[in-house]
């Protein structure tokens, strides 16, 4: 029986992340002294190793260890992954820290979270022939969020739903969930669903990537700011190596190449201080959703 201020994960997949985490820890390489990274599945396998990749090859240098960055295979799998120690840092969207937050007991300590992430946005997309240009024309529509544990994909999207009058389980004709971004925009490319929420840097980047035909796909609304995604460890890693690993990602700079790749990759300008108070409005909104008993 999950606590009752527990946020809803699947038996299922909390049960498949402690296996993961267990093969890993079982594993040759995790023998040793293994500094281990993970994030939220926001987009494929492929593009998470892509992204992190060069951050895990930046860490193993500066913190003179070796790290590893290991995909799982939803967010769910993140939240538990961190909360059983199993991983060391992980990107959290902002919701998946209050989760493991409230899974944990108030152990998870956020360290950074990008410039942008102090004032993030949702975008709702649709094809430009479909006739929807609010919130409300959403009504008697099929509907996909991202991940049901995604903060941009999900629960401020349904936030801003619930602020419009509109009750998705009753006033869409179908809520449908991706998984991820990337999958989300798909859904609306093929016309699986009428409209979809997302994450704004997601979208930013398919269009500057051209993977998205904006004379087809446009954004009918986005969403007022709200705090997102950060960088968290668990409060018994060691202090002294949580301020190292602190001051290894505030450090990175666009000045220098290996900088300017990572925050790049991570659609980021910088990396600033941030503070488990930045994450309480989400709480909040997760609670008044429904998200969280």
């Amino acid at each position: 029986m999950p606590h009752p201020t527990s946020p809803r994960i699947p038996r299922r997949t909390a049960l498949k992340a402690l296996c993961l985490a267990s093969v890993l820890a079982a594993s040759p390489a995790f023998a040793q002294a293994v500094f281990k990274v993970t994030t939220i599945p926001e987009e494929a396998a492929t593009e998470q190793i892509r992204k992190f990749g060069p951050i895990s090859k930046y860490l193993e240098r500066v913190l003179g260890t070796k790290v590893e960055f290991t995909p799982v295979n939803d967010y769910p799998a993140a939240v538990e992954a961190m909360v059983n120690k199993q991983v060391d840092l992980v990107w959290f969207g902002g919701f998946t820290h209050v989760q493991a937050q409230l899974r944990s007991g108030g152990k998870i300590i956020p360290i950074a979270q990008r410039e942008e992430d102090a004032q993030f946005r949702s975008v709702f997309i649709t094809l430009a022939d479909s006739g929807i240009k609010s919130l409300a024309d959403l009504k008697g529509k099929q509907v996909s969020f991202g991940s049901q544990s995604s903060t941009s994909g999900h629960l401020m999207p349904r936030s801003f739903i619930l602020q419009a009058k509109l009750d998705p389980e009753k006033d869409f004709k179908r809520v449908a969930y991706s998984g991820a971004h990337d999958a989300t925009i798909a859904s609306v490319v093929a016309g699986r669903v009428d409209a979809a929420a997302l994450d704004i840097t997601v979208w930013r980047k398919f269009v500057e990537e051209k993977k998205v035909d904006t004379s087809k796909v446009i954004v009918f609304f986005t969403t007022p700011p709200y705090f997102n995604y950060n960088w968290s460890v668990h409060a018994d890693m060691p202090a002294a190596m949580r301020e190292r690993v602190t001051k290894a990602l505030l450090d990175l700079s666009p000045a220098t190449p290996e900088g300017k790749e990572i925050l790049s990759l991570n659609r980021a300008t910088k990396y600033i201080p941030t503070r488990a108070e930045n994450y309480k409005d989400l709480e909040t909104a997760g609670r008044s959703a429904g998200l969280i008993k």
